[in-house]
C-alpha cells in the first residue's frame, strides 16, 4: 500500500510540475483549469485505500460465492466509487441549499435504491445478505451532514449507527454459514471491517464535522420542472416498477420511503413541520358537542350503501405446500389450515413460511433452518434444526421445539410463546424491535408445570467507569 501511495505522489508532483512551468497554478497552489482532477488530494487517496484495503476483500469474498451474492456486492462498491466522485466534486462546489443538496446526491441514491429493491423482494436465499447492504449503505449518507439543525447525527455516529442496523442481518449470515460455506462467513466479516473500522475511521481522519465545500467553487441548484409548451402531449407515463420487486408498481406517494431515500426527501422537504395547524382545545373529539357516542339509523345506511368508486380487489395468492429445488421447503398463504405437515425433509433443507395465519404446522424431521415471515396467529411443531429458528414480522406466534435450535432470533414481532424442551434450553435467543414475548421451560419434574419466562422489553443504560451498562427494567410492587 506504502509503494501505490508513492507511486500516486510522484505521479501527482510530476503533473503539478508541468502545470507549474506551464502557468497554470493558481495561488493556492491547485491546476486553474485542470482542478477536476482530485486525485491526489489526501482525503482522495485515502479513500482509494479505504477501498483497495476493504472494499477489496468484500468483493473477493463475493466472487468465490457468485450469483446474486456478487451483483449485490457489485452494487455496493459501485455506491462507493460514485461516493468518492461526490466528494472529489464537493471540493469544487458551493454549499448548496436543501434542494440542491438532493439534487447533488442523486446519483448516490439511485445506486442505494437498486440494494433496497434486492433486500425488499422476499423468497432468496440470500435475503440476509440483501438487507445487510442495504442498511449499511445508509452509512454513506454521512456525506448529506451540513450542520447540528440538518436533522442527522454527526458523521462519525451516523457511520456507527447505520452499521448497528446492519449487523442484526449480518450476524444472521454468520450463525446460518457457520458451518456450512466459510466464503459467505469471509464475505459477513468484510463487510463489517468495511465500515468498522474503514469508513469509520476513515471520516473520523478527514470529515468528522461534515464534508467541506468550496466556497468560490461552482453552484448546484435543484433540477427545473419545466411546463410542457402548449398543445404538447401529456409526460409518458411512470417506468415500471424495478424487476427486482415483487409486488405491482404503486404511486411513489403511497409507499414510505425507507433507508437512505428518507433521508434524501427530508433534505429535499425543509422543514417539516411547516403547514402544521395546532389542534386547540375546542377541536378536541371530547369537546366537541357536534358529536355523540349514538350512531342513527340513517348513518348505518349511508355507511352500507356502497361507494360510487370501484373498489380495491385485494388479490390473495393460492396457498402453497412444495419442496422448491429439492432444498427449501415454501409454506405460503394457508388460512385456518390446522394440518400442515412436512415429514420427508432431511437436514441440508430449509422451511420457509409466509403469510400464514391461524394455521399449524408439523415438521417431522431435522432440517437446516425455518423462518416464519408475516403471519398471525401461526403454531409450528418442530424436532431438530442445524442455524436457526427465526420469527419475522409477525403476530400472536407459538412455536414448540421438541429437540435442539443453537439460535432463535426474533425481529418485528408483537407476541410471541416459545416452547423449549430439555435438549434446547442452551439456545441463544435474539430479540429485535419485539414485544410480548415468552419462553416457557420444563419443570424440575416430568409431572412439574411448564414454568414462563417473559423476556425484557425494556432497559436501563448506566454510565459507568467510561462506558455505559445495560440492564433490563425489574418491576416490583406489594
Amino acid at each position: 500500500m506504502e509503494g501505490k501511495l508513492v507511486e500516486r505522489l510522484e505521479a501527482a508532483v510530476a503533473r503539478l510540475e508541468v502545470l507549474a512551468a506551464g502557468g497554470g497554478i493558481s495561488a493556492r497552489g491547485l491546476p486553474d483549469s485542470g482542478g477536476d482532477d482530485m486525485s491526489s488530494d489526501p482525503s482522495i487517496v485515502a479513500f482509494e485505500d479505504l477501498m483497495d484495503q476493504f472494499a477489496a476483500k468484500v468483493s473477493g469474498a463475493a466472487e468465490k460465492i457468485g450469483g446474486q451474492v456478487l451483483d449485490v456486492s457489485k452494487l455496493l462498491l459501485e455506491a462507493f466509487s460514485v461516493e468518492k466522485k461526490l466528494l472529489m466534486e464537493i471540493k469544487q462546489t458551493q454549499k448548496p441549499d436543501m434542494a440542491g443538496l438532493a439534487e447533488f446526491l442523486k446519483p448516490l441514491n439511485e445506486v442505494i435504491m437498486k440494494v433496497n429493491s434486492m433486500a425488499e423482494a422476499r423468497g432468496s436465499e440470500f435475503i440476509n445478505h440483501f438487507k445487510s447492504a442495504a442498511e449499511s449503505l445508509s452509512a454513506l449518507a454521512w456525506i448529506a451532514y451540513t450542520g447540528k439543525d440538518c436533522g442527522m447525527r454527526m458523521p462519525i455516529a451516523h457511520v456507527e449507527e447505520s452499521w448497528q442496523a446492519a449487523e442484526f442481518y449480518n450476524n444472521k449470515v454468520l450463525v446460518e454459514y457457520k458451518t456450512k460455506d466459510p466464503n459467505h462467513v469471509e464475505w459477513a466479516k468484510a463487510l463489517k471491517e468495511l465500515y468498522l473500522p474503514g469508513l469509520r475511521g476513515y471520516v473520523k481522519s478527514h470529515y468528522p464535522l461534515g464534508p467541506v465545500w468550496n466556497a468560490s467553487g461552482k453552484k448546484v441548484s435543484a433540477a427545473p420542472s419545466k411546463a410542457p409548451p402548449s398543445g404538447a402531449p401529456a409526460p409518458p407515463c411512470p417506468p415500471p416498477a424495478s424487476h427486482f420487486t415483487s409486488e405491482p408498481s404503486k404511486a411513489s406517494s403511497s409507499q414510505p420511503k425507507q433507508g437512505m431515500s428518507a433521508v434524501f426527501q427530508e433534505l429535499s422537504s425543509g422543514n417539516v413541520t411547516a403547514g402544521l395547524r395546532k389542534v386547540t382545545d375546542d377541536m378536541k373529539a371530547k369537546n366537541r358537542t357536534d358529536r355523540t357516542g349514538v350512531v342513527s339509523t340513517g348513518e348505518k345506511q349511508t355507511s352500507s350503501t356502497p361507494s360510487t368508486t370501484t373498489p380495491t380487489i385485494k388479490k390473495v395468492a393460492p396457498p402453497k405446500l412444495e419442496l422448491q429445488m429439492g432444498r427449501k421447503w415454501a409454506v405460503e398463504n394457508h388460512i385456518g389450515n390446522k394440518n400442515l405437515v412436512i415429514d420427508d425433509c432431511d437436514a441440508k433443507q430449509s422451511v420457509y413460511v409466509f403469510g400464514c395465519k391461524d394455521s399449524v404446522l408439523q415438521i417431522q424431521g431435522k432440517v437446516n433452518n425455518i423462518t416464519l415471515d408475516k403471519c398471525t396467529k401461526m403454531g409450528v411443531l418442530f424436532k431438530d434444526v442445524v442455524a436457526a429458528f427465526e420469527i419475522v414480522n409477525c403476530n400472536g406466534v407459538e412455536a414448540q421445539c421438541q429437540g435442539s435450535a443453537p439460535t432463535i432470533s426474533v425481529d418485528n414481532t408483537s407476541g410471541a410463546q416459545l416452547y423449549l424442551s430439555k435438549d434446547s434450553l442452551e439456545a441463544a435467543i435474539t430479540t429485535a424491535k419485539s414485544i410480548d414475548i415468552n419462553v416457557l421451560v420444563p419443570g424440575a419434574t416430568s409431572d412439574a408445570d411448564w414454568a414462563e419466562h417473559p423476556l425484557p422489553q425494556q432497559y436501563i443504560h448506566v454510565y459507568k467507569n467510561g462506558q455505559f451498562e445495560t440492564s433490563p427494567v425489574s418491576h416490583s410492587g406489594a
